[in-house]
C-alpha cells in the first residue's frame, strides 16, 4: 500500500489487542487518538515509552484523545511484557496494545520499512481527528526514544487550529501567542480575535491564543 498522507482517512481494521478484539474506527468513536507502533515486544527503549505513555493518560483524557499502541509480538507476549513495563516503570498500563501477528494493520499503516528491519515495523506515530483522518505521522528509528510531551503539544495544536482560524508558531506551547491564518482578513480579524493583534508583517500577524 502507497504511504499514507495527512489528510486521508485513517485504514479501519479489526484486531486482537490486550485490551480485546479492537474495531478501530468504532473504538476511535468522537474522540482524538494516538496510535503509535514498537519493533518488538521486551525492547529496552519501547518498555519506557509504554510505561511513559501510562503515566500520561490523564493528560490525553484532558485531551479527549485515546491512545492504542502495536507490535507484531503474539498477545501472550504482550501481556508478559506488560508485566515488565509495570515493574519496571512503577506505572499501570491502561491502555490497549495490539497484537498485530498476521502484520495486517502495519501493512495498512506502512509501518514496514524493509531498508530498517524486514520482520519489525518501524516505531511510527499517527494522530487521528475525530473524523477519522490522519492527522499528523512522525517516523522514528529503533534508537531515539519518542518524546511525549512533544505528542501532547502537538495536539494542543490540532485541535486548537481546527477550531479557529490560527496557526501555531515554532517551538509553541499551550498559552502563548498564535498566529492568524492569512484567509483571514484585517477586517474579519478584528471581529474573529476580539484580544486583538499586532501586524509584524501583512502576512505575520500575531494574536494571543483565543481559546484562553
Amino acid at each position: 500500500m502507497a504511504s499514507l498522507r495527512l489528510g486521508d482517512i485513517a485504514p479501519d481494521f479489526t484486531a486482537n489487542s490486550t485490551e480485546g478484539t479492537i474495531n478501530f474506527h468504532e473504538w476511535l468513536g468522537d474522540s482524538w487518538a494516538i496510535l503509535f507502533s514498537h519493533p518488538a515486544d521486551f525492547t529496552p527503549v519501547c518498555t519506557t515509552e509504554l510505561g511513559t505513555v501510562a503515566k500520561y493518560i490523564p493528560e490525553f483524557e484532558k485531551r479527549n484523545t485515546k491512545v492504542i499502541a502495536l507490535s507484531v509480538d503474539k498477545i501472550d507476549s504482550h501481556f508478559q511484557w506488560v508485566k515488565d513495563i509495570n515493574e519496571t516503570q512503577g506505572t499501570t498500563v491502561n491502555y490497549p496494545i495490539i497484537a498485530d501477528e498476521s502484520k495486517q494493520v502495519a501493512l495498512l499503516y506502512d509501518m514496514l520499512h524493509p531498508n530498517a528491519s524486514e520482520n519489525f515495523t518501524v516505531r511510527s506515530v499517527f494522530v487521528i481527528g475525530p473524523d477519522k483522518k490522519i492527522k499528523l505521522t512522525m517516523t522514528y528509528p529503533s534508537s531515539t526514544g519518542r518524546n511525549f510531551d512533544e505528542l501532547l503539544r502537538v495536539v494542543d495544536s490540532l485541535q486548537l487550529t481546527a477550531y479557529h482560524q490560527v496557526a501555531t508558531p515554532a517551538n509553541w506551547k499551550d498559552g502563548d501567542d498564535v498566529v492568524i491564518v492569512p484567509a483571514v482578513s484585517d477586517e474579519d480579524a478584528l471581529q474573529k480575535f476580539p484580544k486583538g493583534y499586532e501586524t509584524v508583517k501583512p502576512y505575520l500577524r500575531i494574536t494571543p491564543q483565543p481559546n484562553k
